[in-house]
């Protein structure tokens, strides 16, 4: 006889769980290949993951914890809550979650909220001096933790929107780097989601059910800057699928001689006869093509530049019995 339970459909159950796993696969790779690719994390570093309660952070805490676990290399990770004191703010949330994780962590109070408000005139936008803020108290705590890196939940759709944000408000080609020093050079940043979808990460945080604690300070705010960006990305994205992606890897494939920035490449300088740029020559007569937006930057690890080819130590490979390097 035959086992009809082989043969039929799966169930709406099964397939959920199925896709769910592919889904945990895919960000862990993609936060394993960010980590390698910018070598983010390194032997023996203590990791200050920046935890804000919303769906991004909680899935860095998250992916982070799974790749400390099997990683060949030794790190430690501490998260970090900044309670700016904001109403209604649930203290308890956070607290309780990471307690039940066994993380080591430390909630910081700083009443941020209250200085925002007195300072920006109301209907202004209040991120840019919450951020500033925010900024040199996780600097402050990062010291005192003792934190070699300090991981930010920010991704790939973040920084896109981050491009645009800086070429239509700002006059400058920059976006949000996966890894930075700060200005005073004592911290490294790091943003291990750098590769990962947002939808993706909406899609990971339902399945994980992660307490979501909402930003009812900037949050609230209508008709910001990066929300008109990002509702214009969101409509490419559904118009024109891949675009986002083909966005996000011009990032890793800059031509200076192609632009117009006297200061990263000598126009100045240029002579006839001189040698011609290696990101090629003058194209303005040819007929332009366009490689698939759905293929890799890299097809071959070898054919890639030694700039952007990922170190020895892979976090993706798992340790060896017995602890690392034995």
């Amino acid at each position: 006889m035959t086992d009809t339970s082989l043969s039929a459909a799966d169930t709406p159950a099964q397939k959920a769980g199925r896709n769910a796993l592919k889904l945990a696969k895919r960000l862990r790779h993609e936060v394993g290949d960010a980590i390698n690719d910018f070598n983010m994390i390194e032997p023996g570093d203590r990791v200050m993951v920046c935890l804000s309660g919303g769906k991004d952070s909680y899935a860095l805490l998250d992916i982070l914890l799974g790749l400390q676990k099997s990683a060949p290399i030794d790190f430690s990770l501490v998260a970090v809550n900044l309670d700016q004191k904001q109403p209604g703010f649930p203290e308890d949330v956070l607290p309780r979650y990471l307690a039940s994780l066994g993380v080591e962590y430390r909630i910081i109070e700083e009443d941020t909220y209250s200085i925002v408000k007195r300072l920006v005139p109301e209907g202004k936008t209040t991120c840019s001096l919450c951020s500033r803020l925010r900024r040199g108290i996780l600097y402050r705590v990062a010291d005192e933790l003792g934190a070699t890196k300090i991981a930010l939940g920010h991704h790939r759709d973040d920084i896109v929107h981050t491009l645009f944000l800086n070429m239509f408000y700002g006059s400058k080609l920059k976006a949000m780097p996966p890894k930075l020093i700060s200005d005073d050079r004592r911290h490294i940043v790091i943003r291990p989601l750098a590769y990962c979808r947002e939808k993706d990460l909406i899609r990971y945080a339902e399945q994980k059910a992660f307490p979501i604690i909402p930003c009812n300070l900037c949050g609230s705010q209508p008709n910001l800057q990066r929300q008109v960006i990002r509702d214009m990305i969101n409509d490419w994205d559904r118009r024109f699928p891949g675009r986002i992606e083909n966005m996000f890897r011009s990032l890793r494939n800059v031509v200076p001689s192609h632009l117009a920035d006297t200061r990263l490449y000598d126009f100045a300088g240029l002579r006839v006869g001189a040698a011609l740029p290696d990101e090629g020559g003058d194209t303005a007569f040819d007929s332009e093509t366009f490689s698939d937006p759905t293929a890799p930057v890299f097809d071959d690890e070898e054919a890639a530049p030694a700039t952007v080819r990922r170190p020895v130590i892979n976090i993706l490979d798992t340790r060896v019995a017995g602890g690392c390097g034995e």
